[in-house]
């Protein structure tokens, strides 16, 4: 496939980086035919090295040569589109961070009970609709043991393509999916849940109890609202980060970082 030389914001063929919005690309209604942007050279080298199907490359040119060579060269036989930073800029209505974007299938979601069937710790994303967050949530998930990731539908795309980003590459190598069924449905794989919230009744996150379960879900809400009560009710236990200084709560990145490494699960 030749490279093709990017002149104009209308290119044909390059819509996908440029007129397509995030719920355009994902394509709910036709999952088959759904598309995610991978962003930075690092993160796309994790993407092919995880399995992923890159469909066409965009590319700065000073960097076919250069960081994204070897991208360049794995994707040779798909469309490559090219042009100097200021034209792509023009093109996708921001300048490309490091240069590269990869347009890749989306896969085939996962079963709720492929994420469960042998995790340990496992991690509910309920409602957490900002990218950033999502995206460090998986990035500590991946570096921290957790084994796999449930998101509510309400919840941001992990395939988002700032998501994506912000989780440096992580979401292509912890396996995750929706859960479209209530919390409790979780027991039939024998997890007890632990909801992450401020209650009068909650035990502080270091408690024995949770760290001898052998079968935990850890369950985070909202930065904002936090997890409904309806949530919290479910729950086999409600869980507290103990705080200094009068601060009561952490960002729920950061929340769920100190969460993984505290119930971390043994290592074989």
């Amino acid at each position: 496939m030749p490279i093709i030389e990017i002149t104009s914001p209308n290119q044909p063929g390059a819509d996908v980086f440029s007129t397509l919005t995030e719920a355009q690309l994902r394509n709910r209604l036709e999952p088959a035919k759904g598309i995610f942007i991978a962003e930075s050279p690092k993160v796309i080298r994790v993407a092919l090295d995880a399995g992923y199907q890159p469909l066409s490359l965009l590319c700065e040119k000073k960097h076919l040569a250069g960081d994204a060579a070897d991208i360049a060269e794995r994707c040779a036989h798909l469309p490559i589109y090219t042009g100097e930073r200021d034209v792509l800029a023009r093109l996708t209505g921001y300048v490309l961070t490091r240069g590269v974007l990869c347009a890749m299938q989306r896969p085939h979601p996962r079963s709720v009970e492929e994420i469960c069937r042998d995790a340990r710790r496992i991690v509910v994303i309920h409602g957490v609709t900002d990218t950033t967050n999502i995206g460090a949530i998986f990035r500590s998930a991946a570096a921290l043991g957790i084994d796999g990731v449930l998101l509510t539908p309400d919840s941001c795309d992990p395939l988002n393509r700032r998501a994506v980003r912000v989780s440096m590459g992580s979401v292509f190598l912890i396996p995750w999916t929706w859960l479209e069924t209530p919390l409790e449905g979780l027991r039939r794989w024998g997890f007890r849940t632990a909801a992450m919230a401020l209650t009068n009744d909650s035990i502080p996150l270091d408690s024995p109890a949770l760290k001898a379960e052998p079968r935990l879900a850890l369950v985070m809400g909202t930065e904002g609202d936090g997890l409904p009560h309806e949530t919290i009710a479910q729950a086999d236990y409600v869980v507290r980060i103990p705080m200094a200084h009068g601060v009561d709560s952490l960002n729920v990145a950061a929340a769920s970082a100190v969460a993984f490494w505290e119930l971390r699960r043994k290592q074989q």
